[in-house]
């Protein structure tokens, strides 16, 4: 294969297939892709931003039965250390979101085995009459499959009434990599590849803002790599007219210290060079995603600012509170002053944003930093 005319394939957004992608990954130099991702960055985002959110993570419950290898985080049914958040809770740790200046809660994990759909309505409807203002970007497909599951719904009955109850946007958490071979060892009681894929069309026949991910650097291959970011162009593509589908992808790298992973696979961290290079493949094959986001909570601060020449626009959250990968062995932080320095010292210029990746005026008492 020639990889300048791939390249330029690339560069005018036509689809690679996977044999092309996969030669690209394989032998191109990292200084290429950068370059050929960076050209594709600019058609969708040439105003030399790059945007950022306030949001807050709070986990809804650590009994989860997916029993994931690479999670610290989760618990049994009847171990002694179990939590599901009261009501107090989620006030106090709203309001502190509020004072930051954020409007957006992240509510994920885990798949209680007694927690239907009634239990997440009200958990919504409460939060929303309390907080109209606060947007729920909440859950995930494997917990939209496990809720359906246990409710006896259809994916869609489940959108639907949690849409109603208030829940505003998906998430793509649970994704992993989208290889049924991989998902068995790493998430066993998760949804599958197919099941996670169908909850996201549902979600788009709805026109759900959603967004994409993948966790990897542990016993996946690049082909599978590869066919991860193909499956999600392909049900992009798939989305109606007029649909939201995938407003942004985010890869993050494993973190292993002191999991079930760990004592059974040797995974090797994820050089900063690798992470650059996912970034560009990502950007060079979601031809139909707008936004790649670089993930500073698991690869750091000077990682993210290379990405945002290879292709990333996006430096994500601040993340107030985050629990599962930070039980693992990640300990980046930033607030809101430091990852505008951030983005300033990259050279772009910091822009807030919602979920839609919609620009945001500063919220009154947040600091602004300009280049």
């Amino acid at each position: 294969m020639d990889r300048v005319s791939l390249y330029k394939k690339a560069i005018d957004l036509k689809a690679l297939t996977l044999e092309e992608g996969l030669f690209l990954y394989e032998n191109s130099p990292l200084s290429e892709l950068t370059f050929v991702a960076n050209e594709i960055r600019k058609k969708y985002r040439n105003d030399n931003k790059v945007t950022w959110i306030i949001d807050r993570n709070v986990n809804i419950t650590n009994v989860c039965i997916s029993d994931c290898s690479f999670c610290n985080f989760h618990r049994k049914l009847k171990d002694e250390d179990t939590f599901t958040t009261t009501l107090d809770e989620y006030i106090e740790k709203i309001e502190a979101m509020l004072k930051k200046g954020g409007n957006q809660l992240l509510l994920q994990g885990g798949m209680h085995p007694k927690y239907g759909i009634e239990f997440y309505e009200e958990l919504f409807s409460t939060l929303k009459s309390r907080y109209p203002e606060v947007k729920l970007h909440s859950l995930g497909p494997p917990e939209i499959h496990h809720i359906s599951k246990k409710s006896k719904l259809s994916y869609r009955e489940t959108l639907v009434r949690l849409q109603a109850a208030g829940l505003d946007s998906l998430p793509g958490a649970g994704a992993e990599i989208l290889s049924d071979r991989v998902r068995k060892t790493l998430s066993p009681g998760k949804a599958t590849t197919e099941q996670w894929l169908e909850v996201m069309r549902e979600a788009h026949r709805l026109n759900m803002v959603t967004s994409a991910t993948m966790m990897f650097g542990h016993i996946e291959t690049t082909s599978e790599r590869v066919e991860h970011l193909l499956k999600l162009r392909d049900v992009q593509e798939q989305r109606p007219v007029g649909s939201n589908g995938f407003t942004a992808f985010i890869p993050w790298t494993v973190y292993t210290e002191g999991t079930k992973l760990a004592e059974t696979y040797d995974c090797k961290p994820v050089t900063p060079s690798s992470y650059v290079r996912l970034i560009a493949m990502s950007r060079i094959l979601l031809n139909n995603v707008p936004n790649i986001q670089a993930s500073w909570l698991t690869v750091g601060k000077a990682t993210a600012q290379a990405c945002l020449y290879a292709g990333a626009n996006d430096m994500g959250s601040i993340m107030i509170e985050e629990n599962v990968v930070s039980s693992a062995g990640a300990n980046y932080q930033m607030d809101a002053e430091s990852i505008q320095k951030a983005i300033i010292e990259a050279g772009f210029i910091p822009q807030l944003r919602n979920q839609a990746y919609e620009y945001q005026d500063m919220p009154e008492g947040v600091p602004v930093l300009k280049k």
